[in-house]
């Protein structure tokens, strides 16, 4: 079978499926063909399944585990590895909800906590980009809400094949619109993200969003059905043909192009419903009502019933026709696969039910009881009366553990020879000039303003930095000016070139860009997009990545609350670049104290914190300006990532610093210009060493600071004190770029270059 990871693929006809298809009759013809090879299950999976019903699956069951036990929803080939995740207690001090629930949930301080995701929504926004990327951040936003918090901002990780590519001008525009169009519409401001290029993502684009929701301890909801005579309720949007078979199933196929006849269509976004079912959601919350709560995304209902059952200590009694349809030739397997949006599912008490459904009428949303909590440990379903369904809940939503082959790729050791120091570096200030105009140029490092304006960031009246800034700042609480601070990042290139010290380099480098707000990094999430795990090599980089991560992660003290793992994103034999996304946040005393990455004022000393190495493999020095992939990676360093942390912390806190910025992607000479663009100041600089390698090598830990004039001294003291190294290397103000002894760029010349490329490429 082809298709894709998440895609949508068109399930059987309802004849086929067999809708009248009962238990009974599922036990009297055990030898009756089953279409369980065209719903993604194996031979192998197939036989478990008449092992645990003891008889062949009835149509309904086939679907539900098919959709249940695929790659999207079981983890089956990743669940293995991601069990290194598990935080250790010194991580989990303030952890509330961790791996397993919906999103992660962290105490943030005052008797507030914040819950936190990243998810994928690669192929359906291959498919059709809009709405693919449109129903990514609805998706998102209900983790979000079924942990009983009110949503409060999103953001988004996007990586495209080449910007000149004529399908990336498909895709791209057409993912911008539908994350604008459904952020937009929900009133939820987009507060950072990320906007890169590769050959390796051509036709394989990754578009991942993060959402971050707000609540008190107490409001906090799980995801179990207990109570026996407790009533399910579904409420939401009615059940369609949209999806059907999608995230789920086709989460074990890759995307290729002979696939483009089974293309599916993608589920279709409404943003003022899923609006409304917030408003709807939290008033529920409020009155008290909710005994459990469930959002309805991959695998639909057989998904929020399943995991509902089994988070619950009973069982669960649901009537099939009772499910409100938009399309009523829909029979059970159908309804069970649907990915319809903006669906919520919920238990109630009996005398709570009332109330449930006055609330939901109240705000014009529809609630149906389709079901009641048992005391029988089963999942039962009816269609008309007759029994579809009837199975240990358990035993669909834990899946199947797959341990595949690993191997490392057979081309490793060619590219850890191919060393970046045999390429033809810049001579002499003109060709460092050049260089520096072109990376600036580049569309990895333009502007991104055509994206970020399109998005409302401000919406709400509570964000205090987004993007261009290093990382997204959040006013949580009013009166004391308590804040989150979010960023996201990640390096395909440094992962191809060693997964293991790729993935903790894009932990780190989300460490720091929350760590220059001046916030405290406290939690990490994660989404994982990687190859087909039918090759062992996309499983070695997996395990890899996946020990990078619980490794940096223990060395920082911060806990991974969650994440997702997006596999076969690969179009053939060709997988993309493994791409770990990662997702930090961190918690800030009070915003007033916020640190932006521009030069706001002149005068100010600035100063290179952290070392700097010759340090060339991925970068994008390497990558942009010669095409070149090769050598090793940047030496990740996680002590000195937490002292760096420790130490902006400590200046923001005591009011020493008007600006903060990391150095990433382009090193010194990238950040340095971004800080004068941002702030709307040039700098003047001399560099302690080399020009070439202090201009551009990728270096961890490192930032440029600018301490408030005055109070460069009392700077200096806290660098020693938390062990970060310090130098002096200019100082802001003027209308030019200047690197002494090499070349100046004026402003207006740095923005032409900066700001032309994308509106150039996309209108």
């Amino acid at each position: 079978m082809t298709g894709t990871s998440e895609g949508e693929e068109s399930a059987p006809e309802a004849s086929e499926m067999g809708c009248t298809d009962t238990v009974e009759v599922a036990a009297g013809t055990p030898d009756q063909p089953q279409p369980y090879a065209e719903l993604g299950l194996t031979a192998g999976e197939y036989r478990k399944v008449r092992e645990v019903l003891g008889r062949r699956p009835t149509a309904a069951e086939l679907a539900l585990y098919s959709v249940m036990w695929s790659e999207h929803c079981s983890y089956k080939s990743s669940r293995v590895h991601l069990r290194k995740l598990a935080p250790a207690p010194a991580q989990s001090g303030a952890l509330l909800a961790g791996i397993g629930s919906n999103a992660g949930v962290v105490d943030i301080g005052q008797g507030y906590a914040v819950t936190f995701k990243i998810e994928s929504h690669n192929h359906p926004s291959f498919v059709e980009p809009h709405q693919g990327a449109a129903t990514g951040v609805g998706g998102i936003v209900r983790d979000i809400l079924a942990m009983g918090a009110r949503p409060v901002a999103v953001m988004d990780a996007l990586r495209f094949g080449p910007a000149d590519a004529p399908d990336t001008g498909r895709v791209l525009p057409g993912v911008v619109s539908g994350i604008s169009f459904y952020g937009n519409c929900l009133g939820l401001p987009n507060i950072g993200g990320e906007l890169a290029f590769d050959p390796c993502y051509a036709g394989n684009p990754l578009v991942n969003a993060l959402c971050v929701g707000v609540m008190r301890h107490g409001d906090l909801k799980a995801a179990v059905a207990r109570g026996a005579g407790n009533k399910v309720i579904l409420f939401g949007s009615r059940t369609g043909p949209d999806g059907i078979g999608g995230a789920s199933v086709l989460a074990s196929a890759t995307f290729e192009e002979a696939s483009a006849a089974k293309r599916p269509s993608v589920q279709v976004g409404d943003p003022f419903m899923e609006k409304l079912l917030v408003e709807c959601c939290l008033e529920l919350y409020a009155a008290g009502l909710v005994e459990g709560i469930q959002d309805l995304g991959a695998a639909g209902v057989a998904c929020a019933t399943t995991e509902l059952a089994a988070g619950g200590s009973g069982g669960m009694r649901v009537s099939l026709d009772a499910v409100p349809l938009r399309d009523p030739s829909l029979g059970p397997a159908e309804i069970l696969m649907s990915e319809s949006q903006e669906r919520m599912m919920a238990v109630a008490a009996p005398a709570s039910v009332p109330a449930f459904l006055e609330i939901c009428g109240k705000w014009d949303v529809e609630a149906t009881v389709i079901g009641e909590v048992t005391g029988d440990g089963r999942l039962t379903m009816t269609w008309h009366g007759e029994t579809v369904v009837d199975i240990p809940p358990g035993t669909a939503a834990d899946g199947p553990v797959c341990r595949r082959p690993i191997a490392r790729p057979a081309d490793a050791g060619a590219l850890a020879a191919r060393d970046p120091a045999a390429l033809p570096r810049p001579a002499g200030g003109a060709a460092l000039r050049a260089d520096l105009l072109a990376m600036l140029g580049s569309a990895d490092l333009a502007d991104k303003t055509w994206v970020t304006e399109q998005y409302d960031r401000y919406v709400g009246g509570n964000t205090v930095l987004a993007m261009p800034e290093d990382g997204g700042v959040l006013r949580i609480d009013e009166q004391t000016g308590l804040g989150i601070a979010l960023a996201t990042d990640g390096n395909g290139r440094f992962c191809r070139l060693d997964p293991y010290q790729g993935t903790q380099l894009a932990l780190s480098e989300a460490y720091r860009n929350v760590a220059v707000t001046g916030a405290r990094p406290v939690a990490v999430t994660n989404c994982l997009n990687l190859g087909s795990p039918e090759d062992p090599a996309v499983m070695w980089q997996l395990a890899e990545a996946v020990r990078g991560l619980a490794d940096g992660c223990a060395a920082l003290s911060i806990p991974v609350t969650g994440g997702n793992v997006s596999l076969y994103n690969q179009t053939g034999t060709t997988a993309i670049h493994p791409t770990p996304v990662i997702g930090v946040l961190g918690v800030l005393a009070d915003v007033r104290r916020r640190v932006p990455s521009g030069f706001a004022a002149d005068g100010a000393d600035i100063m290179l914190l952290g070392r700097t190495r010759p340090e060339f493999g991925g970068s994008a020095w390497a990558h942009l300006l010669h095409g070149h992939l090769g050598g090793r990676p940047p030496e990740p360093d996680l002590d000195a990532e937490r002292r760096l942390a420790g130490l902006i912390a400590a200046a923001a806190a005591a009011g020493l610093l008007c600006a903060a910025h990391d150095l990433s992607d382009g090193g010194l000479a990238v950040a340095l210009a971004e800080s004068c663009l941002s702030g709307g100041r040039g700098c003047r600089a001399e560099l302690p060493g080399e020009a070439f390698t202090y201009l551009f090598a990728e270096s961890a830990a490192r930032a440029v600071a600018a301490p408030r004039p005055g109070l460069a001294g009392e700077f200096r003291s806290l660098c020693d004190e938390h062990g970060v190294p310090a130098e002096r290397i200019g100082v802001t103000g003027g209308d030019s770029l200047d690197i002494g002894g090499c070349f100046s760029i004026p402003l207006a010349e740095l923005s032409a270059a900066h700001t032309r490329t994308l509106p150039a490429l996309f209108g």
